[in-house]
């Protein structure tokens, strides 16, 4: 496993800095709302300030550290991690945090300048990707390259919660209870054990011959080598949702699912899945078309609300969707 680093960390001096700076603009802004009262009581000293790319990490992080900590999650329900944006609000908000967590390997394509220039401003920084040893894609566009869905395996999030509580300890140790915050780390630690025995219980019971999947795009590796499944391709042959499959794509594809006889393909809810379903077509056997959360959670009562959540339907969508 990679070693966890933390880089470009702030001094204290920035640090503190940033956390007066922050307090300065509320006490201001709760002035102008409140109008000129008299006595008006000093506000609390703000908590730190941990900003988090994706949606993903961000429930994982919140888990961490509770009340303690503010946690500002750039990415929405629903989204698309590679090419969500962000206000120029939420862009200077970044560089005056006390820590940011982002997924690396590649997958924040629309956000990693803002990650980066607040890295160059000496705001520390952790890549979850740098806390796990990646996977790197075997075909397609970016083969050769490190793959970064590496939450579809539950076990790599036991590295990332490991890496990111020693990135919290070493930013924030003298303004959160580091005690309360290794708790709440070894508690979700176990819950992500508990997972992964709930998943490796759910897809034994998928025969040998239908362990095959095919989805919307290259997401499924980590989950892949971890219960034993064969990914015998994608709509579009990449990891990133911004390419486009080309009729060769398609048409190796398809002699694919015939060759294997795939019972299902799994599209990402977030994502039209208009190609799958003329991929299922142009199959010309009865393949059916399964809505996965792969790469964002969802709005709350959709199916997806927490990282354990999302794991749990999808365990269950890919379960059903290739047994008998």
């Amino acid at each position: 496993m990679r070693a966890a680093r933390t880089t470009a960390r702030a001094t204290a001096a920035t640090a503190t800095a940033r956390r007066v700076a922050r307090t300065t603009a509320a006490a201001t802004a709760t002035m102008l709302a409140i109008g000129l009262l008299a006595g008006c009581a000093t506000p609390a000293a703000d908590r730190p300030l941990v900003v988090v790319t994706t949606n993903i990490l961000g429930d994982v992080v919140g888990e961490l550290v509770g009340d303690q900590v503010e946690v500002m999650t750039l990415m929405r329900p629903n989204a698309d991690p590679h090419s969500f944006e962000i206000s120029a609000q939420e862009a200077a908000r970044i560089r005056t945090a006390d820590l940011v967590v982002s997924n690396g390997l590649g997958l924040e394509e629309g956000l990693q300048q803002h990650v980066d220039a607040a890295a160059a401003d000496g705001v520390p920084t952790v890549e979850a990707g740098d806390l796990i040893d990646p996977l790197v894609y075997a075909d397609g566009d970016a083969e050769g390259l490190d793959d970064p869905h590496f939450w579809t395996d539950p076990t790599r999030m036991v590295d990332v919660v490991a890496g990111v509580t020693e990135a919290l300890e070493a930013e924030l140790g003298d303004d959160v209870d580091v005690t309360a915050l290794e708790a709440a780390a070894d508690r979700y630690t176990a819950e992500l054990e508990s997972l992964d025995a709930e998943m490796t219980t759910a897809f034994a019971g998928i025969p040998e011959g239908q362990r095959a999947l095919v989805t919307n795009h290259h997401v499924f590796g980590y989950l892949a080598e971890r219960y034993d499944f064969d990914v015998i391709g994608a709509v579009v042959p990449s990891g990133t949702t911004l390419a486009a499959p080309s009729a060769s794509d398609l048409d190796d594809l398809v002699t694919a699912i015939d060759r294997t006889g795939v019972r299902a393909i799994f599209a990402d809810s977030s994502q039209p899945d208009r190609l799958a379903r003329v991929l299922a077509d142009e199959a010309g056997v009865d393949v059916a078309v399964v809505d996965l959360f792969t790469e964002s959670l969802s709005e709350p009562g959709e199916g997806a609300e927490t990282y354990l959540q999302m794991m749990r339907t999808n365990t269950e969508r890919i379960a059903t969707g290739l047994s008998p």
